[in-house]
């Protein structure tokens, strides 16, 4: 949880504050360790509508979710979401470094690979 509906995770109109309350509220009981979580994005190059074979690809940030709130940057879980290696929530880091590592970046780089496979014959 809360999967695709994250950004609604706590209902149609709520704010960022209300879905992370509502996982630290689900979570109340969750040792650290088993309170792992990862951040996933699929990208996918569809060619045009009727595409047999559109190119996809996956990034997976892996974490915890923190038993509080840490940092004012980022948006959505970042301020819940403990980045292993950096010693911070996702939240508490720079705009440069969270890009480096996110889910987001990691999906377009395997894009941007296979799209320079794809078109550079």
């Amino acid at each position: 949880m809360p999967g695709i509906h994250s950004s609604r995770y706590a209902g149609p109109d709520a704010d960022d504050q209300a879905n992370n309350q509502k996982l630290l509220q689900a979570l109340r009981d969750v040792a650290g360790p088993d309170r792992a979580a990862h951040f996933y994005c699929a990208m996918v190059f569809v060619r045009h509508a009727e595409d047999p074979a559109p190119l996809i690809a996956t990034g997976k940030w892996p974490g915890r979710i923190m038993e509080q709130p840490q940092g004012e940057g980022g948006f959505g879980y970042d301020p819940l979401f403990w980045v292993p290696g950096n010693e911070c929530s996702s939240a508490q880091l720079s705009p440069k470094v969270k890009n480096s590592l996110s889910h987001r970046r990691q999906a377009l780089n395997a894009l941007t690979v296979q799209m320079k496979d794809e078109f550079s014959n």
